[in-house]
């Protein structure tokens, strides 16, 4: 493991754990967070010595990254996603779009599934598993059919068609579950003495979070080291807002940004909304959401085990959390389109969530913005 790696930890307990060991979750159940010696990497890297690199989008963040050896960098081309200013859609504020659409698989799992598929690499995983509402399943089949090892995908049976056609061309086994997405959990749960894979769900290994760091990262680098004031963010699982939380503390820790960090913004549906309710509460973990329902696929999670590190990144911030109406999203993605901007409905959502935080005053005026486009929206039904 990189030699910046000093050990995991629990991240609700902070018991220490061994860095070159083949670990899911902490012995409380909770994710396992990768830590770095940071007064080190300081002292050896500088902040402006990754626009050189030769390496691909995000793996140009690897210092900061738990791979030991570029030789484990699995790459199906990655790059830097464009920043989209929508700034003339309003009248005194710096919008931006994120447009995680463009990396591989059109989707922000790439990040988090090339990092996991590289440690597994690293750890001699041979068999990985995972559930998903559609685009994870895409990004893990693509990233370890690449690196010849094997995969199983767990969906539920009304994910979009594109994306279970798209997991099964890439090579991972794939299963249409009748039910939601932590039903297909389970699954991957009793599977694993049985099937002997590892699970990748989302926070159930200490890797993905790591890639979805660079989000955070990337998105400063892009900015010249300069924090937007706020950012709206699709929260199913939560791992890209945990990440880019994780990212802005060890940057600032490093001394490479100061605060205030963004106020962070989660947004879900109306429909499926336990961040929300948790948030309005003012609860420490969110329970359970019966019965969900969400147009938008990829933020119908009905309950994440890393509740307490999403609220905790929101109360931290003084940010807040959204449901939005999934009637309201599919006629904001449409109206955006006709504007030449085609986002995923998650992406939709965050833009819709924005004219609200406008409306009630959460967004003053001249503030700067960064809205995340999650996936490509041709991925999806139109």
């Amino acid at each position: 493991m990189n030699k910046y790696v000093t050990h995991l930890e629990c991240s609700l307990t902070k018991e220490k754990y061994p860095k070159d060991k083949v670990l899911e979750l902490s012995q409380a159940g909770r994710p396992l967070l990768v830590k770095y010696d940071l007064e080190r990497i300081n002292s050896e890297i500088s902040k402006d010595s990754f626009k050189d690199s030769a390496l691909p989008g995000f793996w140009r963040y690897y210092p900061l990254l738990p791979i030991s050896d570029l030789q484990s960098i699995v790459s199906l081309g990655e790059t830097i996603t464009p920043l989209i200013d929508i700034s003339d859609q309003y009248s005194n504020n710096l919008v931006l779009i994120k447009d995680e659409g463009k990396l591989p698989t059109g989707s922000f799992k790439a990040r988090g599934l090339a990092l996991a598929v590289a440690m597994a690499k690293e750890l001699k995983i041979d068999h990985l598993a995972i559930p998903t509402n559609g685009n994870a399943g895409a990004a893990l089949a693509a990233y370890a059919s690449r690196a010849k090892i094997k995969s199983s995908v767990f969906c539920p049976n009304d994910t979009p068609a594109i994306n279970i056609m798209e997991t099964k061309l890439m090579g991972a086994e794939t299963y249409l579950i009748d039910g939601l997405i932590n039903d297909c959990g389970k699954i991957v749960i009793e599977g694993k003495e049985s099937e002997g894979w590892f699970d990748v769900s989302t926070l159930k290994e200490p890797y993905r979070l790591e890639g979805k760091k660079t989000m955070g990262i990337e998105l400063l680098e892009q900015l010249h080291w300069k924090l937007p004031d706020a950012i709206f963010y699709p929260t199913g699982g939560g791992t890209g807002l945990i990440g880019m939380w994780k990212a802005f503390n060890e940057l600032y820790d490093m001394g490479w940004i100061e605060k205030p960090f963004p106020r962070m913004y989660a947004v879900q549906s109306s429909g499926c909304a336990p961040i929300v309710r948790a948030f309005q509460a003012a609860e420490k973990f969110a329970e359970l959401w019966e019965q969900p329902t969400s147009q938008p696929w990829g933020i119908r999670v009905p309950v994440a085990v890393g509740d307490f590190l999403i609220l905790d990144a929101l109360y931290e911030s003084q940010g807040s959390a959204y449901a939005v109406d999934d009637t309201e999203v599919i006629l904001k993605r449409n109206t955006l389109a006709g504007q030449g901007i085609m986002l995923c409905p998650e992406g939709a959502a965050t833009a819709l969530a924005l004219d609200y935080a406008l409306e009630n005053g959460d967004i003053g005026p001249n503030e700067s913005v960064v809205l995340f486009n999650c996936a490509n929206g041709l991925k999806y039904p139109m």
